[in-house]
């Protein structure tokens, strides 16, 4: 009586290929939510970009170029809000 599924090739590379897709997914991801973070809701799109894309880096994504622009997005979000938040004296944009 076998308690476990066998270990073949085939499922193992299945697995491996699924979860370079996700990485790459969340490379994607970050990018996007990084470049929609210097718009709107950068307190909350700029580090979920940068825990996206460092997900993705230490899950060996092969889209590192695009999980370097997330991460270089999400921090550029948190100093866009710095900034804004030292102009303003508010944690708001006002245009």
């Amino acid at each position: 009586m076998q308690l476990t599924a066998p270990a073949n090739s085939s499922s193992t590379a299945g697995s491996r290929r699924t979860g370079t897709r996700d990485a790459d997914g969340m490379a994607v991801a970050s990018f996007i939510l990084g470049l929609l973070g210097l718009l709107v809701l950068n307190l909350f799109l700029g580090p979920v970009a940068i825990a996206l894309a460092t997900v993705a880096l230490w899950r060996g994504t092969a889209r590192r170029g695009r999980a370097f622009l997330g991460l270089g997005l999400g921090v550029a979000d948190l100093l866009v809000l710095v900034t804004v938040m030292q102009m303003d004296s508010t944690v708001s944009w006002s245009f």
